[in-house]
């Protein structure tokens, strides 16, 4: 599966405008990473988003799965870019930190945050979490970016 979040920034407040996981199913893997292609794409045509945001590859164990991911990753920074989107990349680490204020969260903190940040009430599935999560770092980063050129200008 593969989280989406879209979410929209009107001066300080922040509003969850869609969030899931596209889930590309069980058969070939480039047959999956058409769907999450296509899938990324459709919703980019419906939404009309500025910028994207995606989470960097993380490598624990298995380099198998990094693989994998990493293609994965690439299906949708070339989804955002066919749709001449803008696409930031950042490390769980840095999400967590944003989100959670502390790089080491579990996935059940920067569920609850997000939460909290969003005013989404009862659960969210744990990819459509990680999506947001991420369009959130992305906001707070180029907020404080935009602040500190103003203060340089």
């Amino acid at each position: 599966m593969t989280g989406v979040g879209i979410i929209e920034v009107n001066g300080d407040r922040v509003t969850p405008v869609y969030y899931g996981a596209i889930k590309a199913g069980s058969g070939e893997f480039t047959e999956r990473l058409g769907i999450i292609f296509s899938a990324l794409q459709d919703l980019i045509n419906e939404y009309q988003p500025h910028q994207a945001a995606i989470e960097t590859v993380f490598v624990a164990h298995n380099a198998a799965s990094a693989i994998k991911l990493g293609q994965a990753r690439g299906a949708a920074v070339c989804a955002a870019i066919s749709c001449n989107i803008p696409v930031s990349d950042y490390s769980p680490r840095s999400v967590k930190q944003a989100i959670v204020g502390k790089g080491s969260a579990d996935k059940s903190q920067v569920q609850h945050m997000v939460g909290l940040l969003l005013g989404i009430q009862g659960p969210i599935q744990n990819d459509a979490a990680d999506a947001l999560a991420i369009a959130l770092c992305h906001q707070h980063t180029s907020h404080t970016k935009s602040r500190m050129a103003m203060m340089q200008g």
